[in-house]
């Protein structure tokens, strides 16, 4: 969730579990608080930028785990360790482990392209990045797949991707042992192998959920924990998903048509929706694009399924949410799509490399889907069905989604027009914490990390070790980016 999971691909909702036997989880829980963690010889690296313009000092190993705890002899893992060394060489015990969203994006990729948002927190700490098992260079779970294709693909389709991608990677991986219970003992492990006796943790989207997991089960090693875009531990993700986004993109357009400078120009960006959703159910639209990668031509048939993607995917973001109004508005009125295209391109060539498909769908499949029960369940679930039907499903807690107590304090983040995790789950997940503070940012989207003074308010947080008392004025004065009103920006 960094990185909100909303591509297709085999059937992407976002976050999602079976119920394990407590005997299970108590087994591989003793196992791993038993097992000595193995040498962890780090040696200096660059992080790298996934544009490439950019790369940031670090010190990289990896570290060999079980990837079965319950079976140590048996096919091992080797996890990707970076630290950022702080600044000061009078640094803080405590460093701060940063976990990446998804579910599939590796923490060390997530770092590197927000690393400057860090950097008051790496004054007094190292920087701590785990890359989950099944993500980055922690054993890299994926599958390439043609998401043109499988965007309107029906659902024997998906099932057939799915079962080709598992059995391509059975011969490398047991799939039922890439869980959130499972990354949470390697995040262990590390701190073990590292000699640190408490840990920070930041965790975005989907890492917030391992966040809280960790916390749950290790509540002596855990320090403190900024939560962002937060998914609440009782949460079962996917049968309010369409909803919430729906919500979202509503606030978006009517804080447009609220606005005087954007009514001005646009009227009701609610109508031109409508009425191009309408349109495109019946007659997609052929477009020639750039493709942002390569420059090279790229044929599109700009259909509904594309524009729900690009309305869900740009509601992610403020700054992408500034320019719905008017790609909505010159598709509609000019018949030019070029804005609307360029978006689904960019949208989901950004995050097309970075997210692990299989060890996606092994979360997914294993900690939500199995919840949903009798719930509704849109296309997008049922999509999710489809793939886990085919797929491996690990173990998990009893407990797994139910509340906890925990005495560590807690940050949480959330944007006012988040469209997957709304304040709503940050509120439901704050009760679990006795010391805790709760921001929203109104108008903003998914993920408050790189929100004007949000570093600082971080760092500050760190050094008190309290919610309370914490100054948080500094938000009053954070706005979304003003609507677009010509391609050229804002009105003056």
């Amino acid at each position: 969730m960094r990185f909100p999971t909303l591509r297709r691909r085999l059937a992407v909702v976002l976050l999602l579990p079976l119920a394990g036997s407590a005997g299970a989880a108590a087994l591989a829980a003793a196992t791993a608080s038993s097992e000595l963690p193995g040498a962890l010889a780090l040696a200096p690296c660059r992080l790298e930028q996934p544009t490439r313009l950019q790369s940031y000092a670090a010190e990289c190993g990896h570290l060999t785990v079980a990837e079965n705890r319950a079976q140590p002899a048996g096919r091992t893992l080797d996890i990707f360790v970076a630290r950022v060394p702080a600044i000061s060489r009078r640094k803080l015990a405590d460093p701060l482990f940063v976990i990446a969203g998804g579910p599939g994006q590796a923490s060390s990729d997530f770092y590197a392209s927000v690393a400057p948002v860090f950097a008051r927190v790496g004054r007094e700490r190292d920087i701590v990045l785990v890359d989950q098992r099944g993500t980055g260079r922690s054993h890299r779970l994926d599958c390439a797949f043609d998401d043109e294709a499988l965007l309107s693909a029906g659902l024997d389709s998906l099932a057939r991707a799915a079962r080709l991608c598992r059995d391509t990677l059975a011969a490398q991986a047991d799939l039922r042992q890439y869980t959130t219970g499972a990354a949470v003992e390697d995040l262990d492990a590390v701190r073990r192998a590292l000699h640190i006796a408490r840990i920070d943790l930041y965790g975005i989207s989907y890492g917030s959920r391992v966040a809280q997991e960790y916390a749950r089960r290790h509540p002596d090693t855990t320090r403190a924990l900024i939560l962002d875009g937060v998914v609440a531990p009782q949460t079962v993700l996917g049968p309010d998903m369409a909803v919430d986004a729906e919500s979202a993109l509503d606030r978006i357009l009517e804080r447009c048509r609220q606005e005087p400078t954007c009514r001005a120009r646009f009227a009701d960006p609610a109508a031109d929706y409508r009425a191009l959703h309408a349109r495109l159910t019946t007659r997609p639209e052929p477009l020639q694009l750039a493709d942002p990668e390569s420059g090279d031509r790229h044929a599109l048939a700009f259909s509904d399924e594309h524009l729900a993607l690009v309305l869900r995917l740009a509601s992610y973001s403020a700054d992408q949410a500034a320019l719905l109004p008017l790609a909505l508005h010159r598709a509609r009125v000019d018949g030019d799509f070029t804005p609307l295209g360029a978006l689904y391109l960019l949208a989901t060539h950004a995050i097309k490399d970075q997210l692990a498909t299989g060890m996606q769908e092994s979360v997914l499949c294993t900690e939500d889907l199995p919840f949903i029960g009798n719930a509704p369940r849109d296309a997008q679930v049922r999509a999710l069905a489809a793939v886990c039907a085919e797929w491996p499903r690990g173990k998990v807690a009893t407990d797994f989604h139910a509340p906890f107590q925990s005495s560590a304090p807690a940050l949480l983040l959330s944007g006012g027009d988040d469209p997957v995790t709304p304040p709503a789950e940050a509120e439901l997940a704050a009760r679990d914490f006795s010391d805790h503070r709760h921001l929203v940012l109104p108008g903003l989207g998914h993920g408050q990390l790189t929100a004007p003074c949000i570093d600082r308010l971080m760092a500050a947080f760190l050094d008190a070790g309290t919610a309370r008392g914490l100054d948080t004025s500094c938000t009053r004065h954070i706005r979304p980016l003003p609507f677009f009103t010509s391609l050229a920006g804002p009105a003056p």
